[in-house]
């Protein structure tokens, strides 16, 4: 009897320890939510420069209202200032496209996605 115990207990333990070292090794969630952002971010900023480019700037304006919502979700403790200026770039380049600022508006884009990618950079080499 005392042996059945045993094995029983062994196996029980066993299978909680898969339990929870599955649940750690999984990617937290807000990695994900993270990535999501940046990605989300560096997409929308492409995406406003070739709709600038096409000359559809009320497309242009919306497209960088939604990155710049995008980025307000990448959080990074060690680029949260760059973030930060970065955000206030893209803000800039909206307002010279509803301006009708075109030249502005791609040098700030230009600008915004080469913090962008360097935010991306930062985070790819920690995470």
């Amino acid at each position: 009897m005392r042996s059945i115990n045993k094995v029983l207990t062994s196996i029980l333990m066993t299978a909680s320890m898969v339990v929870i070292s599955t649940n750690a090794m999984a990617e937290p969630k807000g990695e994900v939510a993270v990535k999501t952002a940046i990605e989300n971010t560096l997409s929308g900023i492409t995406s406003a420069q070739s709709e600038i480019k096409s000359g559809d700037l009320p497309a242009a304006s919306k497209t960088i209202l939604e990155a710049s919502q995008a980025s307000k979700e990448f959080r990074f403790e060690i680029t949260e200032r760059q973030r930060q200026k970065a955000t206030d770039v893209l803000k800039a380049a909206r307002k010279s496209v509803d301006a009708g600022d075109t030249v502005a508006a791609e040098a700030g884009l230009a600008d915004a996605l080469k913090s962008f990618s360097e935010m991306k950079a930062k985070y790819d080499l920690t995470h």
